[in-house]
């Protein structure tokens, strides 16, 4: 009896964790990576009998994709708006900060918008003071930052869908 109710606590506990790692995504946190630590930690726990290495091995490749997908995309943007290598760097860095400082404010909501704007201002502030661009020019990057920061998140929960669906496969 006490098994049961264990292993019944063991995959509600596992689930949740699953579904908060796709949470995280949305916001670009490290959500891939709660994914595969509650994997791992199910593939442990239940004497390595569900999961295989090798689609561990997967999962934390796509883990590291999506990482990559994520950080590479606002800088994308930001480059196929016109902006200059300084424009992708800040627009990083500023979608970051944007991300941290939009939690506080409203979790989820506040962390998305803060990430885009954050990304905008960034590129747009680095455009228009590091290169001299026009403010209309400089916003124009700033959308094209945004916009990749976007397409980021969504890819990022796709890679976590990915993991998810390679996690079925392997059960």
């Amino acid at each position: 009896m006490m098994a049961q109710i264990l292993g019944i606590l063991g995959w509600t506990v596992f689930g949740i964790s699953l579904i908060i790692g796709l949470l995280l995504n949305t916001v670009g946190l490290f959500g891939n990576w709660v994914i595969l630590g509650a994997i791992v930690l199910a593939w442990a726990a239940t004497g390595l009998q569900h999961f295989s290495l090798i689609g561990i091995l997967i999962m934390f490749l796509l883990a590291c994709l999506g990482e990559v997908i994520e950080a590479a995309t606002a800088a994308y943007g930001a480059r196929r708006f016109g902006g200059s290598r300084g424009a992708s760097l800040s627009a990083f860095f500023g979608g970051l900060f944007g991300a941290i400082l939009g939690t506080p404010l409203m979790p989820i909501i506040g962390t998305l918008i803060g990430a885009c704007l954050g990304s905008f201002a960034a590129a747009a502030l680095y455009e228009y003071a590091q290169a001299e661009k026009s403010a209309g020019a400089a916003s124009w990057t700033g959308l094209g930052a945004a916009l990749g920061r976007v397409a980021g998140l969504v890819g990022k929960f796709a890679v976590g869908l990915l993991m998810l669906a390679t996690a079925a496969a392997t059960f």
